[in-house]
């Protein structure tokens, strides 16, 4: 600082007049002290001499203008001043300090430089990964960094899935099968298999889906079917469809312990995969003579009967059946149909229930309700009416069909008696008993009820109105 101070005063020579309004003048300083103007050139360690020929007022006002310098100096560097080569006071542009209190939350530059916008226009900061929506070019490398590889440039990288072990293989697959048995999309468990590395699993898949089917339902076995006919091929091989059920052949006690029919069922299994030709048709037979299991030995057997009768005409591919939400229409009213004329024969009541639960169509019960109002309506005796009030009766209790199907079934039939007159003469009479009858048993509410259709009837008055036709409602 005091080589720029010294530089500086050789640069621009401090005169006394500019001094004057600042320091005392020399007679003042005189007369004070009584020592003469001379100059003082004496100077040791910047203690100046007194007894040399300079004078006190002198060196006072270079001691003076040395500190007037460093101030101003200081001053000019905080704002961005420097000092050139030659020693002169180059001007910054920058603005003077602010308090840093005043602007302790300002995210703006303190230098004032630039626009005054937030840094990095607002995209800075600890964990800020950039604004929003910048696209950020793919990074060149440089051969000059000290880390660089040459033989990384070369490299692929490629997303690795560990292969599952037996631990995880149930965890991960028995949701992917249970799911499928809600929504029966094939091509979903495909590509959610394909998307796994089974590794040496792959040959569990069939046997897990065949496990898990023999303690549902019957839609559920046939959905199970479909599923490995669709999975030969594109994710399974034959092999893996063999193995598989080689070792379902091996597990079958474990497996009757909680599916008493289970050999049946594996059997039927066999007989649908040699059908849709996932297994060869010698895979039965190269289990003859090598079997010591009675279980396995049932299986083979059930398997050897189903497919010597598909020779005769029988078609295996329905021998589950077709869930309820998978089946036709005009299927199911056939099957309901059966079912009533079924249970007007043998009148139980419970079998007629269970076979209801059989159809896996609790959303289309209102149409079992109508086939049975219609029945009573064609009917010509009193005993199709109890029967069907009792079948009712006990449907509602049960549960087995909601408040809500039973009322869609009634009220099908109040839209639909007009029509059914037409063949009934006696529809609307009959319905109206049997309505009053469901009001009596609890089977239907009073707001049902009264939402029954009435027929008008014609009827000629006296002879005194003049044969004028009234019509009225009974």
């Amino acid at each position: 600082m005091a080589t720029d101070c010294e530089a500086w005063l050789n640069a621009n020579p401090v005169e006394a007049e500019d001094l004057s309004d600042s320091f005392l003048s020399g007679d003042e300083d005189t007369g004070r002290l009584g020592i003469s103007n001379k100059n003082i050139n004496n100077e040791i360690n910047g203690n100046w001499l007194t007894s040399s020929s300079n004078s006190i007022h002198e060196a006072r006002l270079k001691a003076k203008a040395k500190r007037r310098l460093r101030k101003k100096l200081l001053q000019g560097l905080w704002e961005g001043d420097s000092l050139s080569d030659n020693g002169d006071v180059v001007k910054g542009t920058s603005a003077a300090p602010t308090s840093p209190k005043s602007k302790l939350l300002d995210r703006k530059s303190r230098l004032g430089k630039g626009r005054g916008l937030p840094k990095k226009g607002g995209a800075g900061g600890k964990g800020v990964w950039g604004r929003s929506g910048e696209v950020y070019e793919q990074e060149e490398v440089d051969e000059k960094d000290p880390n660089y590889d040459e033989a990384q440039e070369n490299c692929v990288y490629e997303t690795v899935v560990p292969p599952l072990d037996e631990g995880n293989f149930e965890k991960t697959v028995t949701p992917i099968v249970q799911e499928y048995f809600e929504h029966g999309d094939t091509n979903e468990v495909a590509e959610l298999l394909a998307g796994l590395n089974l590794g040496p699993m792959r040959s569990e898949v069939p046997s897990l889906a065949v496990s898990l089917a023999l303690e549902a339902k019957s839609s559920h076995r046939e959905l199970t079917s479909r599923l490995l006919a669709d999975l030969c091929g594109p994710v399974l091989s034959r092999g893996d469809m063999e193995n598989s059920f080689d070792k379902l052949l091996r597990e079958l006690p474990d497996l009757a312990l909680d599916t008493p029919g289970a050999p049946q069922l594996v059997g039927q299994f066999i007989a649908r995969a040699v059908s849709d030709q996932i297994l060869s048709r010698s895979y039965i037979e190269g289990y003859k003579g090598r079997v010591d299991c009675e279980y396995a030995r049932a299986a083979l057997d059930r398997a050897t009967v189903l497919l010597k009768m598909s020779m005769g005409g029988l078609r295996i591919e329905n021998q589950w059946g077709t869930g309820g939400g998978q089946r036709p229409v005009k299927q199911l009213i056939k099957e309901m149909n059966l079912l009533l004329k079924e249970y007007i024969l043998s009148g139980d009541c419970k079998e007629a229930e269970r076979c209801l639960k059989d159809l896996e169509v609790p959303h289309f019960h209102h149409e079992f309700v109508y086939e049975a109002i219609v029945m009573v309506l064609e009917s010509k005796g009193q005993k199709t009416f109890k029967m069907v009030l009792q079948l009712l009766k006990s449907l509602s209790v049960s549960s087995v069909s909601t408040v809500d199907q039973m009322r869609r079934g009634y009220e099908r039939v109040y839209l639909d008696i007009a029509e059914i007159n037409i063949d009934v003469p006696r529809a609307y009479f009959i319905l109206e008993q049997f309505v009053d009858k469901s009001f009596t048993m609890g089977i239907i509410d009073v707001k049902l009820r009264d939402l029954c259709p009435c027929r008008g009837r014609k009827r000629f008055v006296s002879e005194g109105d003049g044969g004028v036709v009234k019509l009225e409602s009974y």
